[in-house]
């Protein structure tokens, strides 16, 4: 027996229309995060991308933009392997800000190693900024959003109770065609 599953898009808009509803004036933190960071950072795409359709003002980041050197990474340990610093001063602080301040949505390409020039954005009163990779494992990182989406796939076993209780929505995105939203509360 066929069971009914949401297409993704109603999904996404469902979520988008919620943020919106509780957050719609001033400027938004939403982080995106899951096991699975390629496919937390799709639904962010797409989580912007539908915050654009019902016109309000929607921008992207990544935490992986905003790691230290592989040197002091690898010093440091995984855990720590964000440049909470620049991430506080460059992106969140000034996006916060609102007017006509601008932030820097990257500041490190992970790949080349190395620091990247600054792209300076702004962007309307009312907005919406959406950041993967926030959520685990970076309980500092934990305080600076408004809302909070889990996104977790198939593997039961890449759950982070972490990620999951800091989350004001899980997605269940098995099927990422037709994710479903997950209510984990209890009474």
């Amino acid at each position: 027996m066929m069971r009914w599953a949401p297409e993704k898009k109603d999904t996404v808009r469902a979520l988008a229309d919620e943020i919106l509803h509780n957050y719609g004036r001033g400027r938004v933190l939403v982080a995106v995060d899951g096991p699975d960071r390629a496919a937390a950072a799709v639904f962010g795409d797409d989580l912007v991308e539908s915050l654009h359709e019902a016109d309000h003002g929607a921008f992207r980041a990544s935490v992986d933009d905003f790691l230290l050197p592989r040197a002091e990474r690898e010093r440091r340990g995984d855990d720590s392997a964000v440049d909470e610093s620049a991430l506080r001063r460059m992106l969140i602080e000034p996006f916060r800000l609102g007017g006509s301040a601008a932030w820097v949505p990257a500041a490190f390409d992970a790949v080349a190693d190395r620091q990247v020039e600054a792209d300076w954005v702004t962007g309307p009163a009312d907005a919406v900024l959406v950041v993967d990779g926030a959520l685990e494992g970076r309980s500092a990182l934990g305080t600076l959003w408004h809302y909070a989406v889990w996104v977790e796939g198939s593997d039961a076993g890449d759950r982070s109770p972490d990620g999951r209780r800091r989350a004001q929505a899980i997605i269940d995105n098995t099927d990422p065609e037709h994710p479903r939203r997950l209510f984990d509360d209890a009474c």
